[in-house]
């Protein structure tokens, strides 16, 4: 009804980017926010056509030919529709990561996503986003830090990806220059607000707020690559947080916890008892308790709907007004919490001390204790009252009590990221679970069959069924199946990695149909290129070897070796070290 606008008449109209708040809240607006759209909905043929419009330099909007598209709502019988997406130019198609969707994703995440919210009859569980601050002026801030950082796109050192974390940074420190601005101006503060990120990461946020102005820090237990890159102006820090009375922050105005994993149920404690007037801005992603891993207590609610209530409870607990927020950012964890106003006066700050740790210790009993016994919680209450007002320093006893931690037991991460992508797995055991998998998926009934000609032959080959990763999970052995779940990702990794082998969409695991595989675009990366010829019939073919058919694709059509006198040298490694 959202697009379509079922039972009304045709319509066009104009649309700024602060106009789509609608589909917000299922997380939509993300991908497909421009300068400006002009949105044609035709309502008798089912469709929508989205003009994505640009401004040039004389400050006139002009249509952006090449990626424009088209949403189609086709009825096929009684009550079966299908959904398609339609772009005329896909050859000149230009994605950026955010403003621009990538085809890809409009092909296989939107329209799955489409399908799903126009059946599913759920409340959003979820404010609308930037429900806290102006949707405008976030806008415009938005598309001036983007245009000011996007070079750090192009010389990104890291593994991850770049056009993720680099316009995901931008729009929460957006977010937060926002939210601060405000704060000054109900506050009457000139003073630009400091901060303090911990668990700073890769610390591109701290660099595009020490650049805006905001003095800060970043600490995070591992050093990055990119950190070298910043300059001195960007203060980032190696070291581990342990929650405690040495890592306290009475002279800070703010906390982040961006994506801050097992910290980020203790930076509202950590906020609480550095000063009265501390506030700080956590944005959850992985679930984690005081103690160790969060582990579910109701299954009414989503387990990340319950994780965002235990984090907002924890606020409270610490005498917190939270405030919760959706940020437009390309992530699935986009919610926000905000603890910026306290709901108890200075003079109650031992009370709130010793219920923030009656708290933690009920939180503790609750869980597997080592050696059968309850951890203390070493933390003095501030029976005198010493919550510290803004610019105060800490009293004496805090002071000679320096180095004690809250909780013995808290586990920070490890400094040393362990490989945990099934990369590390012996490879007998990995072909072992390969090979019962596809002999799972090639016995399924009714089994796929496809023609195959090869020279004027026509055969069939058994391209097998579709099986969900649950229904292949039931036909592995126990065993298997725990040496999987130690891996990040477990089986689904393990199957998505036999690239040659599988393909995994939406949940379901297919036999790879390399007949069907689309050459490499013409715009594909030169060096990609070249790694890929480079890399031509140097692995032996799964299918060749394996498959009752043999391959679906003649020898020299294969990119992998028929047997090992097709085998080829392999120039990855020379080539890699060539290109450096």
């Amino acid at each position: 009804d959202l697009l379509w606008g079922r039972g009304k008449q045709q319509f066009s109209l104009d649309i700024l980017e602060t106009s789509c708040s609608s589909i917000n809240q299922n997380g939509l607006h993300r991908r497909i926010i421009y300068h400006c759209l002009h949105i044609f909905s035709d309502v008798y043929n089912g469709t929508v056509t989205f003009l994505p419009l640009e401004e040039n330099s004389e400050g006139k909007y002009q249509i952006k030919k090449c990626n424009i598209y088209q949403i189609q709502l086709t009825h096929i019988k009684d009550e079966e529709w299908s959904l398609s997406v339609v772009a005329p130019f896909p050859e000149d198609w230009f994605s950026d990561g955010i403003a621009y969707p990538k085809l890809a994703w409009l092909g296989n995440e939107l329209l799955s996503k489409l399908a799903k919210w126009s059946v599913e009859q759920k409340p959003n569980e979820f404010k609308s986003t930037l429900s806290l601050i102006s949707v405008a002026k976030y806008s415009k801030v938005y598309q001036n830090l983007k245009e000011k950082y996007k070079e750090m796109v192009k010389v990104w050192p890291e593994v991850t990806d770049p056009e993720k974390f680099v316009y995901e940074d931008v729009a929460i420190a957006t977010y937060l220059l926002i939210l601060w601005e405000e704060e000054r101006k109900e506050k009457g503060l000139t003073k630009k607000q400091s901060f303090v990120d911990l668990g700073c990461g890769n610390g591109l946020l701290v660099h595009i707020l020490n650049n805006e102005g905001h003095s800060g820090r970043g600490i995070d237990v591992r050093r990055r690559k990119i950190w070298d890159m910043y300059g001195p102006e960007t203060h980032l820090e190696e070291s581990t947080i342990m929650p405690g009375d040495s890592h306290l922050f009475p002279d800070t105005d703010w906390l982040i916890g961006n994506h801050s994993d097992e910290l980020t149920p203790w930076i509202p404690v950590i906020a609480a008892r550095s000063s009265y007037s501390c506030c700080y801005f956590v944005l959850p992603c992985c679930f984690f308790d005081f103690h160790g891993k969060y582990s579910r207590r109701q299954s009414k609610k989503t387990q990340y709907r319950e994780y965002l209530d235990f984090v907002a409870e924890v606020g409270s607990v610490c005498g917190f007004h939270v405030e919760e927020d959706c940020l437009r950012i390309p992530s699935t964890k986009r919610v926000s919490l905000i603890g910026k106003k306290r709901i108890y006066p200075p003079a109650e700050c031992a009370l709130i001390d010793k219920q923030i740790t009656q708290y933690i210790n009920n939180r503790q009993t609750c869980a597997v204790v080592m050696c059968d016994r309850r951890v203390g919680f070493n933390h003095k209450d501030h029976s005198d009252g010493s919550c510290k007002e803004e610019g105060s320093e800490l009293p004496k006893n805090e002071t000679e009590t320096a180095g004690t931690t809250w909780m013995p037991g808290f586990q920070p991460r490890e400094k040393v990221v362990q490989i945990r992508n099934c990369a590390s797995l012996p490879r007998d055991f990995v072909d072992d679970v390969v090979l019962n998998v596809a002999k799972l998926l090639l016995s399924a009934t009714p089994p796929k069959s496809c023609s195959n000609m090869h020279g004027g032959n026509t055969d069939i080959w058994n391209q097998g069924e579709s099986l969900s990763l649950k229904e292949v999970a039931e036909h592995l052995n126990k065993e298997t199946l725990k040496r999987l779940k130690s891996e990040c990702g477990g089986l689904q990794t393990l199957l998505k990695n036999n690239h040659q082998v599988f393909e995994v969409l939406n949940g379901r695991v297919h036999i790879r149909d390399w007949r069907k595989e689309k050459p490499s675009r013409k715009t594909k990366p030169e060096v990609k290129r070249h790694l890929s010829a480079d890399a031509f019939k140097t692995r032996l073919c799964w299918f060749f070897i394996h498959h009752p058919d043999g391959c679906s694709l003649p020898s020299e059509s294969c990119p992998y070796a028929h047997g090992t006198e097709d085998l080829r040298q392999s120039q990855v490694i020379k080539k890699k070290k060539h290109l450096q």
